[in-house]
Formats: structure tokens, sequence, C-alpha cells
């Protein structure tokens, strides 16, 4: 069963430690690379170890991008020898769900880098759509909320009307 874990001292060497294959690394951040930027944006980073049962497999980090005033699903991967086999996915749906039930906004972003049709799939699986924008060798994607109910994993949700 895949869960997220708050990145402590017991772990970290662990996650430093997982790694793509030679042919992704051009499409994913090192994970010391996304670590010290979550410790520097530490406000508005929420980094998370993705474990199958007690396994470390991947890391996967949400942000708030204040230049743009939105929410991001701003680095993401699933370590080589854990890949195809769903984890990515429930990864994904699991770090969707944190930042809705503690934000609640109406749309999350995220950028795939140019040519990584394997992470575009699997984000348009979800929700994402592509916004057209193109960017520092990224395509920009997004996952509108709402207006209709959106279902993440095993939940529906529904935007409260004020």
């Amino acid at each position: 069963m895949i869960n997220l874990r708050t990145i402590t001292k017991e772990n970290i060497e662990d996650i430093l430690n997982l790694s793509v294959s030679e042919e992704q690394k051009g499409f994913v951040s090192d994970n010391s690379e996304s670590l010290a930027q979550a410790y520097v944006y530490h406000d508005t980073a929420w980094p998370f170890a993705i474990y199958e049962d007690d396994t470390p497999v991947g890391f996967i980090m949400m942000g708030y991008y204040e230049a743009k005033q939105y929410y991001t699903l701003w680095k993401f991967m699933i370590d080589q020898r854990y890949q195809n086999k769903g984890y990515g996915r429930q990864a994904l749906l699991q770090g969707l769900d944190f930042i809705k039930e503690k934000f609640n906004p109406d749309k999350i972003y995220t950028g795939v880098a140019l040519g990584n049709s394997v992470a575009k799939g699997m984000y348009e699986s979800v929700g994402f759509v592509d916004t057209g924008l193109r960017e520092f060798g990224m395509e920009e994607m997004c996952l509108n909320f709402y207006p209709a109910p959106i279902h993440i994993g095993n939940k529906v949700w529904i935007r409260d009307h004020k």
C-alpha cells in the first residue's frame, strides 16, 4: 500500500539514494536538489517520501508558487526499481488529496519536461490538461478541481458555495 511520509533524519538517506534511470535524468530533478529547495522554500514547499508499505520508492513535493499565485505539483519521482507498478499514480492521487484537504484551491499546476510522454500521460489520466504554456524546457499542465466534482482516489471533491 502506497503512503506519503514526512522526510526526517531517519529516512532522508533512503530518499537521497533513490534515482531514476539514466534516460530519465533529464526529466527529473535529483532528490538532493529538491530537498535543498524544500529547505529554502520551507514555508511554501511540502516534500514527502513515497513508501510502499515500509519500502521507500519515491519522492513527491507539492508547493505554492508565489510568483504566479498558484499551487503546484513541484517535484515527483519514482525510483527506477519501482516503476511500472502503479505506485506513481497512487502517490500522485495522495499528493492531490493533501493539497485539496489543506488548501482547497480551485486548480493545481505542474510542469512536465518536454518529451516526457510517460509523465504527461499519467497526469492526463487524472485530469490534468495542457495549458499551452512552454517555458524553461517544460510544458505547463493544470488540473481544475472545480466546478465539476472531481474523483481523487476514493474521495469526491465538490466546491463549497459561499
